[in-house]
């Protein structure tokens, strides 16, 4: 018999999820993790950063309070007051993620996990045998091999700068850039963005990519589109980004947001025969079967869709199939996500692009300053879209940048996976006065997109 029914390699969001249910099911588990119990999503990624970008919004509600008749008056921002607390809730959740795998059953390795064979795995030293393994160490940022790349920060670094920079560059416009450039920006700092594309966020819907990169300028972001970093150098105290086109920016801080890798060094995948692809990410069939059919892989080291409910889902799904008599996968279709800038982006299906390539389509578009900004006077506009198929009505995709976002699309995800029609939509009734009614009141089709019609 061998140590354990299932072994799992990294304490992530996946990783918790599938050890915890299968530990459950009457499973004998094993779990390793050499770092932070609930991986990047709690430590150094989706829940800290979203303290950050609170944090950024602050400033600017107190300002906008006055429109409201409020007498505010704010005093500047005390960086490290934000990432103690910050340091305290985080220590609480990792406790949280430790007393939940204690509950299960699931036996807990603090340590390091490699293969030695492909049921045997070298776990801090000790020699450990498992009938399956599940893989998920998930992923870490990448930077640029640039001159003078070891003077920047990675996304990591950010969540312990001992103070807040006042000057920064950040290269990339991805959803990580896009969203510390709100937080920088929003702390007072002056802030460039890098990015080698016309538009950021790219991927995602051009309307919603275009009226971001105005949102960005308008909360004072310095774009820098086309253009790409070609040396650091330290500069009296700080350091001089040089880009492409010759401008030198003085900065004390070079952000590289360029980009993340699956976490696979040190694993000896090798030993155990899985393949990996040409990025170091595992490959997986439907079922997170890897090229060896007892070990598993999920979660942002497959590098398919790498967010943390789809690696919550994933580990979820695996357990019931492998020992709940429950067998079932994980669709990566309409799948809701959003991204944290300011104001926030959210969206779910098919971008314009995307469903125009498929066939004809026609597209609602509202734009309108939200309601609070009619007495604040700050100049941001809230835009909504919905994409919907000309033969069967159906709603392929739904967009929106403008505060609420996450929380409105939340719902209209629902109805996306459900096959709502526009009709659906018309026909159920708003929420006065909210933004989330123009979702429903949009009648006016603003354009007909097609593969042989372009957009019109």
């Amino acid at each position: 018999m061998m140590d354990f029914d299932l072994f799992v390699i990294g304490g992530g969001s996946a990783g918790v999820r599938c050890a915890r249910i299968a530990a459950g099911h009457g499973a004998r588990v094993g779990v390793a993790e050499s770092r932070f119990w609930g991986g990047t999503c709690v430590n150094i990624g989706c829940v800290p950063k979203k303290f950050l970008v609170m944090a950024a919004e602050y400033g600017a509600a107190a300002e906008d309070a006055r429109g409201f008749g409020w007498d505010v008056e704010t005093k500047g921002h005390d960086w490290s007051a934000l990432i103690a607390a910050k340091d305290k809730e985080i220590a609480r959740l990792n406790g949280i993620y430790r007393r939940l795998l204690d509950n299960s059953g699931a036996k807990i390795f603090d340590a390091k996990a490699s293969f030695i064979d492909a049921h045997t795995l070298d776990v801090g030293g000790q020699r450990i045998t498992a009938e399956r393994i599940v893989i998920a160490t998930g992923g870490h940022p990448t930077g640029l091999g640039i001159p003078g790349a070891e003077h920047a920060i990675v996304s990591d670094d950010a969540f312990y700068l001992p103070e807040r920079p006042k000057r920064v560059a950040i290269v990339g416009s991805g959803y990580i850039a896009v969203e510390f450039a709100g937080v920088f920006a929003g702390l007072g700092a002056e802030t460039h963005l890098i990015y080698r594309q016309p538009l950021p966020l790219r991927g995602f819907d051009g309307d919603i990519r275009a009226a971001l990169a105005g949102t960005l300028a308008g909360n004072g972001v310095t774009l820098h589109p086309e253009t790409l970093p070609t040396a650091i150098a330290l500069q009296g105290g700080g350091k001089q980004l040089t880009l492409n086109n010759g401008t030198k920016l003085d900065v004390d801080l070079v952000f590289f947001a360029t980009g993340r890798a699956a976490n696979t060094k040190g694993l000896n995948l090798e030993a155990a025969g899985v393949r990996t692809g040409a990025r170091g990410e595992i490959l997986v069939d439907t079922a997170f079967r890897t090229s060896i059919p007892h070990i598993y892989a999920l979660g942002d080291v497959t590098d398919r869709l790498n967010l943390t409910p789809v690696a919550t889902a994933e580990g979820h799904a695996l357990a019931d199939t492998l020992f709940g008599n429950r067998p079932r996968g994980v669709s990566l279709e309409n799948v809701p996500t959003a991204v944290f800038s300011i104001p926030p982006i959210a969206t779910v299906g098919l971008t314009e692009e995307e469903a125009a390539k498929r066939g004809e389509v026609t597209i609602f578009l509202s734009r309108f300053t939200p309601m609070r900004h009619t007495l604040t006077g700050r100049e941001r506009k809230t835009l909504m879209k919905l994409v919907v198929d000309k033969a069967t009505n159906k709603v392929l995709g739904a967009h929106m940048l403008g505060e609420d976002a996450p929380e409105i699309m939340q719902g209209i995800g629902i109805a996306i996976t459900a096959g709502a029609t526009k009709a659906d939509f018309d026909r159920t009734i708003g929420i006065h006065p909210t933004a989330a009614e123009e979702f429903v009141t949009m009648r006016t089709q603003t354009r007909v997109a097609g593969p042989d019609l372009g957009t019109k």
